[in-house]
């Protein structure tokens, strides 16, 4: 991951607002309040928690990333933009893999996450359904877990969507039809309340779990 991110991590988000789609629909959904407790699996350069900090009250922020790079720049962002000197809580950061989550080892955590989150991440980590679990087990009952990632592109244009995915996957990303399957099984098993919306024509979906 630091070998990915190195340089790129400088123009992550630039080159990144054009086609992850979605993300601040996704943080609409993320509840905050001055007793809330929010974590980004993924967090990348920090960039959606520093909007959640902008927040009058964002409650208690915290950032997991695997990539030591990615959270050199992260420090470095929230530093540039001063939230956390705007609020008595600051954003948390750790360097750990989303399959190794662990509130109280992590993050010195007692009590579990309210909202969990994961921007395009997800799909990416290779140990994907033990990170689901990790989430799933770090989140309180009645608790929310969102997740925005590709979809299939079927309500597109067929050759335009052959011709994003050939895109995209210069950027090794893509679309993985086991994710999405693995998020409706939750929803079957009864362990959460799973719903999903699509974002630009199923380019990609934005899944909300509830935890039961």
């Amino acid at each position: 991951m630091d070998r990915m991110y190195r340089v790129t991590r400088h123009i992550y988000d630039i080159t990144r607002r054009y086609y992850l789609l979605g993300r601040d629909r996704l943080l609409e959904k993320v509840a905050t309040s001055p007793t809330t407790a929010t974590l980004e699996v993924g967090c990348g350069t920090a960039r959606n928690l520093i909007k959640l900090a902008e927040r009058r009250e964002p409650g208690r922020l915290y950032g997991l990333d695997a990539s030591h790079e990615m959270l050199e720049t992260a420090a470095a962002s929230i530093e540039k933009t001063g939230v956390d000197r705007r609020h008595e809580q600051q954003i948390v950061l750790r360097q750990g893999l989303a399959e190794q989550l662990d509130a109280t080892r992590m993050f010195g955590r007692d009590e579990p996450f309210d909202t969990i989150y994961f921007s395009y991440c997800l799909s990416m980590v290779p140990k994907w359904p033990g990170a689901l679990e990790a989430a799933l087990a770090s989140l309180r009952p009645g608790g929310t877990l969102l997740i925005v990632d590709f979809w299939d592109q079927k309500e597109l244009p067929a050759l335009f969507a052959a011709g994003l995915k050939k895109w995209l996957s210069l950027f090794h990303v893509h679309y993985r039809p086991e994710v999405h399957d693995a998020l409706v099984e939750l929803g079957r098993s009864g362990r959460a309340d799973v719903q999903f919306e699509s974002v630009a024509r199923r380019y990609a979906y934005i899944a909300t779990l509830t935890k039961k």
